[in-house]
C-alpha cells in the first residue's frame, strides 16, 4: 500500500469517527435539556419555543449523520474504489483523440459536477421540503426551487467552464511555477466576483428595492456616518419568498458596498434592534475583519497551489488515490479533482481554529455594537433570530468550541450584559 493511501485513508476514519462523535454529543446533549428553558433565558424564551428549536436541532442532526456516511462513502467510491479512474479513462477515450486534451478535461470536470449534484439532491430536496417545511421555515415552490437550480447550472457554466479552461491552460503553458499564475488568476476572479455580486449575479436568484421606511433609513444612515462608513445603497432583498429564516449583510467591495436586509429580519425587529445588528456588521468592517478574511484566504490558496504544483509531479499522488494517470493524455483535471476531494479531510482537523478566530471577531463586533448603538438592543435582536430561526440554546460545549463560527446564545449575551452595564460610580469617603 501507498503511504499516500494509508495516510489518506486514516485521515479520512479519523474524520468520520470525530465527526460522529461530537454530532452524536450535540444531539444528546439538546435532547437532555429539552425539558426546560435555561434560567438565564426563562422571562424572554417559552418552553414550546425551546423545545421546537431542539426538536428542529435534533432533526437536522439526524440528516447530517446519515449524510455525512453517505458522503463519506462516496468519496471512497471516486478515489480508492476507482470512481474518477473509470470516469476519466472513459472520457479521455471517447473524447481526448478527437476533440484534444482541454475539451476532455473540461467534459471531465463537468461531468463530475453533475454526477456530484444529482448525488446530493436527495439529501437537499429532504432538507428544504421535509425539515425546514415541517418547522414552518420553508416558504420555496417547487417551480421556484426549479427555477433557483437551472439559474445555478447556467450561472455555474458561464462563469465555471471559463475559469477551469483559464486554469487548465495556466497550468499547461506556463511550466513548474504555473501555480503561482494560477493564484493569480484566482485572486482576480475572486475580487471580480466581488465587486459583480450584488449587482449582476444576487438579482437573478432575488429582488431587491430600496430601503423604503425613511425613518429607519435616517436612523441606519445616521449610524453609517458616525461610524465612517460609505455604502451605495440600502436595500430590502424577499428572502422571505424562499425562508422564513431572517439575516442582513454587506455585500460588494470598495466604492460599491450594498447593506442589504431581508424582508423577514425587519417585519421582525424593531427600528433600534435593526440599528444594533447593522452596527454589529460595521463593527467587522471597523475591526478590518473582512479585509483579514479575505488576506488569510489568498495566503492559503496560494499554499494550496503550490502544494499541488508539487503533487501533480508526483506519480504516487494519482496511484495512491485510485487513478492512473495517462502517459499521453494531460492529468491537470485528475489533479484538480483529486486534490479537491482529499483537501477537506485533512482540512477538517485545523478547522477547529478558525472556528474560534470567528468567534473571537464576533465578540469583538458586538462590543463595536454596543459603543454605537445599544448594547440591549442588539441584546434583544440576538434573543429574537435565536427564537425565530429556531436555535437552540443549550448545545454542547465541545461541539460549540469545533464547529461554532458565533459564539452560542448564552456566551454571547452574558458578554453583551457585561458591556452594557453601567460602570460603577465612586464615592469619595
Amino acid at each position: 500500500m501507498h503511504t499516500l493511501t494509508f495516510v489518506f485513508a486514516a485521515a479520512l476514519l479519523a474524520s468520520l469517527l470525530v465527526k460522529f462523535w461530537l454530532a452524536t454529543r450535540q444531539m444528546r446533549h439538546v435532547a437532555a435539556h429539552r425539558g426546560s428553558v435555561p434560567p438565564a433565558f426563562a422571562p424572554s424564551i417559552t418552553l414550546a419555543a425551546h423545545q421546537r428549536a431542539a426538536d428542529y436541532t435534533l432533526a437536522k442532526g439526524r440528516l447530517g449523520l446519515l449524510s455525512m456516511a453517505f458522503a463519506t462513502a462516496v468519496l471512497l467510491g471516486w478515489t480508492l474504489l476507482g470512481g474518477i479512474d473509470t470516469l476519466n479513462a472513459a472520457l479521455r477515450d471517447t473524447l481526448q483523440p478527437r476533440f484534444g486534451n482541454m475539451a476532455y478535461q473540461l467534459a471531465l470536470l463537468g461531468a463530475f459536477a453533475l454526477i456530484g449534484g444529482v448525488i446530493d439532491l436527495p439529501f437537499e430536496l429532504y432538507r428544504t421540503f421535509r425539515i425546514e417545511q415541517r418547522f414552518g421555515f420553508n416558504r420555496i415552490t417547487w417551480k421556484l426551487y426549479l427555477a433557483d437550480m437551472l439559474k445555478g447550472v447556467a450561472v455555474g457554466t458561464l462563469i465555471g467552464l471559463p475559469v477551469a479552461a483559464l486554469m487548465l491552460w495556466i497550468m499547461a503553458a506556463t511550466g513548474g511555477l504555473w501555480w503561482l499564475w494560477a493564484w493569480g488568476a484566482w485572486m482576480v476572479f475572486n475580487v471580480a466576483v466581488l465587486v459583480l455580486y450584488p449587482t449582476v449575479i444576487a438579482p437573478l436568484f432575488n429582488k431587491f428595492e430600496p430601503l423604503a421606511d425613511e425613518s429607519l433609513k435616517a436612523r441606519v444612515q445616521a449610524l453609517m456616518q458616525r461610524c465612517g462608513f460609505a455604502a451605495k445603497g440600502l436595500f430590502v432583498m424577499d428572502g422571505s419568498k424562499r425562508s422564513a429564516h431572517a439575516n442582513a449583510y454587506f455585500t460588494g467591495f470598495g466604492a460599491a458596498k450594498r447593506v442589504v436586509f431581508f424582508d423577514t429580519l425587519l417585519s421582525k425587529l424593531t427600528a433600534g434592534e435593526v440599528e444594533a445588528v447593522l452596527a454589529h456588521e460595521l463593527g467587522h468592517f471597523k475591526h478590518k475583519h473582512v479585509i483579514k478574511r479575505i488576506a488569510s484566504m489568498f495566503a492559503i490558496s496560494l499554499a494550496a497551489l503550490a502544494l499541488l504544483g508539487w503533487l501533480t509531479t508526483q506519480p504516487g499522488f494519482y496511484t495512491a488515490l485510485g487513478v492512473r494517470p495517462s502517459m499521453t493524455a494531460a492529468n491537470d483535471a485528475v489533479a484538480l479533482l483529486l486534490f479537491l476531494l482529499v483537501t477537506p479531510v485533512f482540512s477538517f482537523f485545523v478547522s477547529p481554529l478558525f472556528a474560534q478566530l470567528s468567534r473571537k471577531h464576533e465578540f469583538q463586533a458586538d462590543a463595536y455594537a454596543c459603543a454605537q448603538a445599544s448594547g440591549a438592543d442588539l441584546a434583544a435582536a440576538l434573543l429574537k433570530l435565536h427564537q425565530d430561526n429556531a436555535a437552540t440554546l443549550t448545545p454542547d460545549p465541545l461541539y460549540v468550541r469545533f464547529y461554532y463560527s458565533h459564539p452560542p446564545a448564552s456566551e454571547r449575551l452574558a458578554a453583551l450584559l457585561r458591556m452594557s452595564a453601567p460602570a460603577p460610580t465612586l464615592h469619595a469617603a
